[in-house]
């Protein structure tokens, strides 16, 4: 075990936390009768560098997790998985604030409210690759699909040890660099995690470009993730370091 994953209010407060909305946000619930919740998947959508605008439903980077959400489902056909989607207070990252971070971890902290302690894949996009990357420090994250994640230099990856790491990055990406995230990538197997990359070849970074290959990846990624995750099988390798990213 890897700690209790019960956290509280007080573990995720800070400036312009009180009073806010809900950061859990289900997308998929077990319906009455069909068991307990065994496991749960998070998507976190992209955002900006620095902004305190709030985000609208009709956000575009929120919009385009849409069909991820789908895609998840669809290939977690057991009811017994939570799927759902964080809500940010605000688009921005915001420097040493990392809001998004913040409130990935308040979702978490309702989630773990909602349904118990269940293993947690988080699912991330650009700013929310980041934040996912991040918030594998809590005990519950049990492993992180990253899809052309922001990954500036420097970012933490020692945390990294006791959780799975997939990175999807497209080769036409002009907003986030490939080459970080496959830096990260090495660095975090370097650490000690079973860190993996794979290189979508044509992808850009709304990955619209050979859109279902990246639907069916993160799709595919997720249930092999959550199957290990909840009884320790499934077909991921542990890559080596130095390892070169695959390709799709």
């Amino acid at each position: 075990m890897r700690g209790s994953a019960r956290m509280s209010a007080d573990d995720v407060s800070g400036p312009g936390v009180v009073d806010a909305p809900a950061a859990l946000v289900p997308f998929r619930v077990a319906r009455p009768g069909s068991g307990p919740t065994r496991a749960a998947v998070l998507v976190l959508h992209g955002g900006t560098a620095d902004s305190r605008a709030p985000v609208r439903p009709w956000n575009v980077a929120r919009l385009r997790m849409r069909p991820f959400l789908r895609a998840v489902t669809r290939a977690l056909p057991d009811e017994g998985t939570f799927v759902g989607e964080v809500r940010y207070r605000h688009r921005g990252w915001n420097g040493a604030d990392a809001d998004p971070l913040v409130d990935v971890l308040r979702a978490l902290a309702e989630l773990a409210d909602l349904v118990g302690e269940v293993p947690v894949v988080l699912v991330g996009h650009s700013m929310g690759g980041r934040a996912a990357l991040r918030a594998a420090t809590a005990p519950q994250v049990r492993a992180v699909v990253a899809l052309a994640p922001w990954c500036p230099e420097g970012e933490p990856v020692a945390h990294l040890q006791s959780a799975r790491v997939i990175v999807l990055h497209g080769d036409r990406d002009r907003v986030t660099d490939p080459k970080e995230s496959f830096a990260l990538v090495r660095r975090a197997a370097e650490a000690g995690s079973s860190a993996s990359a794979v290189r979508v070849e044509g992808g850009d970074h709304a990955m619209l470009r050979r859109a279902r290959t990246w639907h069916r990846a993160t799709g595919s990624a997720v249930a092999d993730l959550v199957t290990r995750a909840v009884d320790g099988s499934g077909t991921l390798p542990v890559d080596e370091p130095g390892r070169e990213p695959g390709v799709l």
